[in-house]
């Protein structure tokens, strides 16, 4: 209890040095250069409390909860010795966290608002099934760049060329694409590095390279993010291209 304590407490000091510099910022235009009296003060300070506390209990989740579960999950289907197993739950991993994923729905929303300004879609039923489809194509190609990502970490392939070969695709698929996706596209490969999806394939990136003879944790477990936010942006070009 009392190592418990003393851990929350450190994660509570980091996470108020983590936010001293917004508020300095904030504070400081709003005060000095704007010469303004900051409006609702009692208001932000019990915000900026309730965010001091989310942030600091987010953070010893993930160390407590996310990333366990994702290196102990490696290590099992390592051990299991399958394959197809591990690369099923990679892209399942994938999709899930990225399906749900609060920054994706918006996005899609909005995007299927901008299509109906264009002529794309007219009724209602059209724009959701719109929506829908950009949120599904998003979560698949982060799924299946999970799986790039795995059978990367397996086969020990330099991520540099994965990499080099992902952005030729995006600028090849620019040139093709209509205008009105590009941006989205582009923006989709943002929203699928959400608070869930990171540390979760972290993990499964550390593992798994941690439980492979050969493999370092260093080099061969990061990256993985890396190609989960290409993957999207040259899937959403393509939808906006065979649509």
């Amino acid at each position: 209890m009392k190592k418990t304590v003393q851990q929350f407490t450190k994660n509570l000091t980091d996470s108020a040095k983590d936010l001293a510099p917004i508020i300095g910022v904030i504070t400081f235009f709003q005060i000095i250069v704007l010469q303004q009296s900051i409006p609702n003060l009692m208001d932000i300070i019990i915000g900026t409390g309730f965010v001091l506390l989310g942030l600091t209990l987010f953070v010893y989740g993930l160390k407590l909860g996310l990333f366990p579960i994702g290196e102990t999950l490696a290590y099992g289907f390592v051990k299991k010795g399958s394959i197809f197993w591990l690369l099923l739950f990679s892209f399942a991993l994938g999709f899930g966290t990225t399906v749900a994923e609060p920054a994706l729905i918006a996005i899609t929303n909005e995007a299927a608002k901008v299509a109906k300004l264009g002529g794309i879609v007219n009724t209602q039923t059209e724009i959701n099934n719109y929506a829908k489809t950009l949120r599904l194509t998003v979560a698949i190609s982060v799924g299946l760049a999970v799986v790039i990502g795995v059978l990367r970490i397996l086969k020990g392939w330099p991520i540099q060329y994965l990499i080099i070969s992902g952005y030729l695709l995006v600028i090849a698929t620019t040139f093709f694409a209509p205008d009105f996706i590009i941006g989205f596209a582009y923006d989709s490969g943002g929203v699928t590095t959400s608070t869930i999806t990171v540390p979760l394939l972290t993990a499964l990136g550390v593992g798994l390279a941690s439980s492979i003879s050969g493999r370092n944790p260093l080099t061969d477990g990061f990256g993985m993010i890396a190609i989960a936010s290409l993957l999207p942006i040259i899937a959403v070009m393509l939808f906006g291209i065979l649509q």
